[in-house]
């Protein structure tokens, strides 16, 4: 499957040249085209995500018998991995320390955008959160 992208990416790079109107731009447009069409093939990929089970082995978190937190973050990591992908990526990105603005710029969006998916990413985590407290 990695081949397989990589073909579509050169591939699309080399009829996309022509379009190139400034060769001192040659990477960030190369990328700009890989990212989109890896973009394009995660997206496709992910359209009915299947839930991976959380394995402790596998992340490195407090052992679940010592503390509560542990099963809170838990909890965390798994409702994580129901969001759509859009969505996880800006706040998965946040948690990391990017700001709006780089996070605008990695994934080609606007910071207003950037902000919406936020805020709905929240709005998502907080409606699953009161689920689990109605349990």
């Amino acid at each position: 499957m990695r081949e397989e992208l990589l073909q579509e990416v050169l591939l699309a790079i080399w009829q996309s040249l022509p379009r190139l109107r400034d060769p001192d731009l040659l990477l960030p447009f190369v990328l700009r085209i890989a990212h989109n069409l890896g973009a394009s093939h995660v997206r496709a990929e992910t359209r009915m995500p299947s839930p991976v089970p959380f394995d402790d082995t596998l992340h490195d978190v407090a052992d679940p018998a010592t503390t509560n937190a542990c099963a809170r973050t838990q909890w965390l990591f798994e409702a994580l991995a129901t969001l759509p992908l859009s969505l996880r990526q800006v706040l998965m990105l946040q948690l990391e320390g990017f700001d709006y603005q780089e996070i605008a710029d990695m994934l080609g969006i606007s910071v207003e955008n950037v902000g919406v998916r936020l805020h709905r990413a929240r709005g998502r985590l907080k409606a699953l959160s009161r689920e689990e407290a109605a349990r």
